[in-house]
């Protein structure tokens, strides 16, 4: 396993632990796709298949750049960046419509 897959492995983890510790975030699911962490909910008509909402995208080792997904299924670049804990605040206060447990 390359270090990169193995850093975007523990990335991974401390996003799940970030968004389970909020009532608003718990429940979102977390996959990794390159140097993305996609966070989603599962669909409810077919749970291999999640509902993304919001993507981080590894800047460097510690900053993250914030996309949403748009109802056309393409992914928008927003004007955030910060650490991981910055970005998972920034989705809660800014992005509630996004990813609320429908």
């Amino acid at each position: 396993m390359s270090l990169m897959k193995k850093e975007m492995i523990g990335a991974q983890t401390r996003l799940v632990g970030l968004l389970e510790g909020h009532e608003l975030t718990v429940g979102m699911c977390v996959r990794v796709h390159g140097d993305h962490l996609i966070m989603g909910r599962e669909a409810e008509h077919d749970a291999a298949d999640p509902d993304d909402r919001v993507r981080l995208t590894r800047i460097s080792a510690q900053t993250y750049g914030l996309s949403v997904k748009r109802h056309t299924g393409r992914w928008e670049q927003t004007p955030f960046s910060g650490t991981m804990s910055e970005m998972v605040e920034t989705i809660r206060e800014f992005m509630q419509h996004l990813i609320a447990a429908r």
